[in-house]
């Protein structure tokens, strides 16, 4: 088939072959002239969308000071840095008002949340996972209304990981998660609610309290081939939105202050934390925690992570935390019986 011939008019009147790139300009210049064509000597440009330009500055202000928001009223803060990711939803938003508006003033608005996100969460789209590693640990909350608690031991012990921490284990699910797992995992302990389960020999187990009154949190020394490791297993309280309340997460900050007063004493340099802690990395009422220790979904993972709940994850509040470890990888695991997906991760024991 011959190839077609695009001309073009020439100096003289005449016409040539189009010069190459020139119809991917014109289509460009054309596209251009559609979006913006109308805007052209309007004057009216540049203050339309004035309700549009404050809400997009309102969206950044928010972004950029987020930790001030007070927990006085509701732990307003806490609630608005559980889901602080998906603000930017709101951006894609804005822009397409702006569009409709016509607006430049609200157009250059939005550019300032825009930017605000990247910079907050930027990193977390790019993968970071790397290859190797010493250990692969895993945290499940299995749900204490799970209909198939042997189906999870399976499906998380397929994981692969050498470690795996259970939350939320009642006392009549927890002989069908010990005969589930007992062969691949030769060492285990359940302290109340939250289960241990190793390949390599546990010792120093104990429950760890966390002001509650029962126990939702344990430690054990994992001695692994590459050397002792302390893991924490914990959780925390559940926290509530109440339209009477707002965030009602008193008794879980309670907790998390005395999970992190623990973990400060912990003896051991090499600790991992696995659990439910009912709250995300941005949440400052975690800080007790967070402030010592580093998420292997931010330093290894790819995207978010988000665990909770599994039919829709909106948040990750099932978290992998190290100290003194360096994080190689970092995943979610598929969905099991469970309102809460596993996450997993591969750490590198710096002995």
């Amino acid at each position: 088939m011959a190839q077609q011939a695009y001309m073009t008019e020439t100096a003289d009147g005449g016409s040539g072959p189009e010069r190459p790139g020139t119809r991917h300009r014109r289509l460009m210049n054309r596209m251009v002239n559609r979006l913006f064509g109308g805007w052209r000597g309007d004057p009216r440009i540049w203050r339309r969308g004035i309700v549009v330009a404050t809400l997009a500055v309102l969206l950044a202000l928010v972004m950029l000071v987020h930790a001030r928001i007070p927990n006085r009223i509701g732990n307003l803060g806490s609630l608005t840095e559980t889901f602080l990711p998906w603000l930017g939803v709101l951006v894609p938003l804005l822009l397409v008002l702006a569009f409709v508006r016509k607006s430049v003033t609200a157009l250059i608005a939005v550019l300032l949340p825009a930017i605000m996100w990247l910079n907050l969460f930027g990193g977390l789209l790019t993968d970071k996972a790397a290859t190797g590693g010493d250990l692969t640990v895993a945290t499940h909350n299995v749900n204490a209304g799970n209909t198939d608690p042997s189906g999870t031991a399976r499906d998380v012990a397929a994981s692969g990981a050498d470690v795996l921490a259970l939350e939320e284990l009642t006392a009549s699910a927890v002989p069908v998660y010990e005969k589930a797992l007992a062969s691949t995992y030769k060492y285990h302990s359940v302290q109340g609610t939250v289960g241990l389960w190793s390949k390599y020999p546990l010792s120093g187990v104990k429950a760890v309290d966390i002001k509650l009154g029962w126990t939702r949190a344990m430690r054990g020394t994992v001695t692994t081939p590459a050397g002792q490791v302390a893991v924490y297993v914990a959780h925390l309280p559940s926290v509530r939105v109440k339209l009477e309340a707002g965030f009602t997460a008193r008794q879980r900050d309670k907790s998390a202050d005395a999970l992190g007063e623990a973990i400060a004493d912990e003896p051991i340099a090499e600790v991992v934390l696995l659990g439910d802690l009912n709250g995300t990395m941005n949440d400052r009422s975690l800080n007790a925690v967070t402030a010592q220790m580093r998420s292997t979904q931010g330093a290894a993972g790819s995207g978010f992570g988000f665990s909770w709940p599994a039919s829709f994850p909106m948040a990750r509040i099932d978290q992998i935390m190290v100290r003194g470890i360096e994080p190689v990888s970092s995943w979610t695991l598929p969905q099991t019986g469970s309102d809460h997906l596993p996450v997993a991760a591969r750490v590198e024991i710096d002995t």
